[in-house]
């Protein structure tokens, strides 16, 4: 990278709203040597599993891979808005290789199910995208008694994560994908307050929470699995126009629709992690418009000790036994 291109990307990151908007990605594009140097590799023969496709930041990301040659699975919950994302994914691919399996992130059983079926149909797994993601309006807990917010972004993701590693492992170069959110940078990790109660209660915070939790939680899986067929990132999108920011920030959602990314471009970074020489990405890393960024902003959210994330693994754990 220029000297000019490291300073322009740095007054960028400062400004927030400059990186974080559509302004950032378009100035980057031009500068940075991630987009600007040697062309998409192809992922043709690479089998891909993908949370949340059915629309919005996910289905653009599984067409982008479908498009590069991947064969697609995604997981959604219902069975006709699944029929719906795989005639759309495909149709705009080109690839006829886009299949779906049916679960439902807030149900552990299901979950297995699913990991499951794929297992007995596939011998291995490129890369494994977990994207999905949404705000409770309002307190709602599952059977077990634990928040949806925690129980489908937190718990479901590591259960899938474990479930699934075999495969991982059996690949060549397997990563693992977690896309988080800008509003993370807004919370703290601290295992005992992670799950709200039902008196305390709001939707915003708590997706922010598990937000920079899903982080802890892929810094960790990398540190545990340790250096070697399976390498694992986290990324935040920036502020991208989706269906469910329309629906779960009206107000922030009409004030910057003007210089909001696309999905398209939301899931840029997401779709050069799948497709990256994984030799040049490392892993535990968290990254922004294709380049690895720090996990905090604000002095007030770091983490109080070396040892959080691993805390709040474990706790997460003794909730997943196979």
């Amino acid at each position: 990278m220029t000297p000019a291109a490291r300073v322009v990307d740095g007054l960028l990151e400062a400004s927030v709203v400059g990186s974080f908007s559509r302004i950032g990605l378009a100035v980057r594009s031009r500068l940075l040597p991630e987009f600007t140097a040697g062309h998409a590799p192809s992922l043709f023969g690479q089998v891909v599993v993908i949370t949340g496709a059915t629309s919005g930041l996910g289905q653009a990301a599984a067409t982008q891979l479908a498009r590069r040659g991947a064969a697609v699975h995604f997981l959604a919950r219902d069975r006709a808005r699944a029929v719906r994302a795989q005639r759309l994914i495909t149709t705009a691919s080109g690839n006829s290789t886009v299949s779906f399996g049916l679960a439902d992130l807030e149900d552990l059983d299901s979950i297995r199910t699913f990991a499951r079926e794929f297992t007995g149909r596939h011998d291995h797994l490129d890369v494994l995208i977990h994207n999905a993601g949404a705000i409770h309006p309002s307190y709602r807990a599952n059977d077990a008694g634990v928040e949806l917010t925690v129980a489908g972004q937190v718990i479901a993701p590591f259960l899938l994560t474990e479930l699934l590693l075999p495969a991982l492992r059996a690949a060549a170069t397997a990563r693992v994908i977690t896309v988080s959110s800008a509003g993370m940078y807004t919370q703290r990790l601290d295992p005992p307050t992670l799950e709200m109660t039902e008196t305390d209660y709001h939707g915003v915070t708590a997706y922010a929470r598990v937000k920079r939790a899903q982080v802890a939680l892929s810094r960790e899986w990398a540190r545990r699995v340790g250096p070697g067929h399976v390498a694992f990132h986290a990324m935040h999108p920036g502020w991208a126009d989706t269906p469910g920011l329309a629906a779960m920030l009206p107000g922030f959602h009409r004030l910057m629709r003007p210089i909001l990314r696309t999905p398209e471009q939301g899931a840029d970074t997401l779709v050069w992690l799948a497709a990256a020489d994984p030799a040049h990405l490392g892993s535990g890393r968290f990254w922004h418009d294709r380049r690895p960024r720090s996990e905090y902003r604000l002095p007030r959210t770091r983490e109080a000790g070396p040892g959080v994330a691993g805390q709040l693994w474990e706790s997460v754990a003794e909730l997943v036994p196979a």
